[in-house]
């Protein structure tokens, strides 16, 4: 019998360069003055405030990130410890102000309100696009520092900070016909975001609700993002733009930069729960704003035979390991096509790559194109693994189950942030998978046989941001799209967030307050005649775009 010749594995190696202490040491030298020194509380001249001493460099071995009010950079905060979730790397934590301290900054960003609000639309155009110069000129180490905070794919960090400056460029572009006859806020506008996409999301926004003659405020998001985001905080207030970056934990700060005053507007993004208490208080303030929460984003298939097509769109909706707020985790099939689906399916999740982004074989090679690297944190990978098996116990078929041998790791490197890809049909109603987001690699499958139990699938959530369908026939989509609660529908095609003109929203539970997207951004986060109904999901209305306002 002839012998089979295995080629082992090339062994992975960290490509030269990328580790987080280069990351961390270009950082430093492109803006001192937001990155502390290391175990010498040294600041450079940089202010404590009254709330902290700048004695707390300590807490990582490379130094420590400041806070970011009155537009000067303060050593004050407590810097909690913290770990990459691409492999176990301490990284920069969080310097978590106290409720107190945050008054401060909510006052100080006021006062930079009242002077920035009378600055001319010119001058605010070059001041936003000098900052977008700035961030492109440092558009790698701002997505290095996505991989290793958030774990983002080298590609994919990439095209989050490319999104962002491309998308404030054309609003710099477009904005004087969208601004005219309008004005800034009475105050400036508190941004409480995810982690999953600190530029394109939260940078994109605090960038154009400047741009509409506003001061802004973010906190950074608990999970991740620290280093990127004061990065391109530091490169844009060099421009002079009125920007504050502050860090605490939710419970401590939210009530000052959801209910203090001094605040014209509140913009969240994040789940359901976190966000149900956010609308409860604007809407007792009468307070604007614009809250994107969570919502089980569906895909149909009924009455479909395009399945060549069908396979790559199914590989890419695993990008980022599903963690983004326009994921497809639900996958509604009409039984007698599932065999056809299923034949699909599972090669295109068993094409899927992913483990370390920053791994190469050889120094020389270019980093891996992965569709995803680890969840954000080993909690929430303990968390799908835990309800993965409790969703199997109680009656779900695990269709796919992938495996982290099939990853791309380094040799004995933490890998608890992971999740192998995982797809389940019919998880049952008392699963938290039938109902809810799952915000990570596991899909699920519900079996339908007749358009009135498709359609009860897809808005099983009470309200979503994407979904679509995939038929054949398109007399059933446009009899069947309009009756799906998600603010985009595609025809066999995934929809996302958008860029530039194109507007987002969501239906239901998933969104409150104003619409944003193109014109309706701007108009968000400014104010125009004092009758004006902004197209939205508010307390007492609900306006579709280019539409009469219909029930809540």
């Amino acid at each position: 019998m002839a012998s089979t010749t295995h080629t082992p594995a090339p062994t992975l190696t960290l490509k030269p360069g990328t580790a987080w202490a280069d990351a961390w040491q270009r950082c430093r030298e492109v803006a001192p003055e937001a990155f502390g020194d290391a175990d010498t509380g040294t600041d450079h001249g940089i202010g404590t405030g009254a709330h902290g001493t700048g004695t707390a460099d300590r807490a990582h071995p490379l130094g420590r990130v400041r806070n970011l009010w009155r537009g000067t950079w303060h050593a004050d905060g407590t810097p909690l410890p913290a770990t990459s979730p691409v492999d176990g790397t301490p990284i920069a934590g969080p310097p978590r102000l106290e409720a107190p301290a945050a008054r401060d900054a909510v006052r100080a960003s006021l006062d930079q309100h009242r002077a920035w609000r009378h600055i001319p639309l010119a001058e605010r155009k070059a001041r936003v696009a000098a900052a977008l110069d700035a961030l492109t000129e440092h558009r790698e180490l701002l997505a290095l520092l996505l991989v290793w905070e958030i774990g983002k794919p080298w590609k994919l960090a990439q095209a989050d900070v490319d999104r962002a400056i491309d998308g404030v460029r054309w609003y710099v572009d477009h904005v004087d016909g969208m601004i005219e006859g309008r004005g800034p806020l009475p105050g400036p506008v508190s941004n409480i975001a995810s982690w999953n996409y600190p530029m394109s999301v939260l940078v994109h926004a605090m960038l154009i609700q400047a741009l509409a003659g506003n001061a802004v405020i973010a906190k950074t998001p608990t999970d991740g993002g620290l280093a990127c985001l004061t990065l391109a905080c530091a490169l844009s207030v060099r421009e002079g733009l009125p920007l504050t970056l502050v860090s605490g934990s939710g419970g401590e700060l939210s009530e000052v930069l959801v209910r203090s005053p001094e605040i014209g507007c509140v913009s969240f993004v994040g789940g359901r729960d976190t966000g149900a208490r956010v609308a409860t208080a604007v809407a007792d303030l009468g307070k604007r704003h614009i809250l994107e929460q969570e919502g089980l984003n569906c895909w149909g298939v009924w009455n479909y035979s395009d399945w060549d097509s069908l396979a790559p769109l199914i590989r890419k909706t695993f990008d980022y390991a599903k963690q983004r707020c326009t994921a497809y985790p639900r996958f509604v099939v009409q039984r007698s096509r599932f065999a056809d689906f299923l034949a699909t399916y599972l090669p295109a999740v068993g094409s899927l790559r992913y483990g370390h982004p920053l791994a190469v074989a050889a120094p020389g090679d270019p980093l891996p194109e992965l569709d995803f690297g680890p969840l954000i944190n080993a909690a929430k990978a303990r968390e799908l693994s835990e309800l993965t098996e409790e969703a199997i116990d109680r009656g779900a078929v695990p269709l796919h189950r992938g495996s982290l041998s099939d990853g791309l790791f380094l040799p004995g490197q933490d890998t608890s942030a992971y999740l192998p890809p995982t797809t389940l049909l019919s998880p049952p109603p008392s699963s938290p998978l039938h109902h809810a987001e799952p915000f990570g690699p596991v899909d699920s499958i519900v079996l339908v046989d007749t358009e009135a139990e498709l359609l009860a699938a897809m808005n099983a959530s009470n309200g979503a941001l994407v979904a679509t369908l995939s038929t054949d026939d398109q007399e059933v989509y446009d009899r069947l799209s309009p009756q799906i609660r998600a603010f985009k529908v595609g025809h066999g095609k995934p929809r996302s967030r958008g860029d530039r003109d194109e507007l987002f929203g969501g239906f239901g539970a998933s969104w409150r307050g104003a619409f944003v997207g193109g014109e309706l951004l701007i108009r968000a986060v400014t104010e125009g005649p004092a009758d004006e109904r902004l197209p939205g999901n508010f307390p007492d209305y609900r306006l579709q775009p280019e539409a009469q306002p219909t029930a809540a």
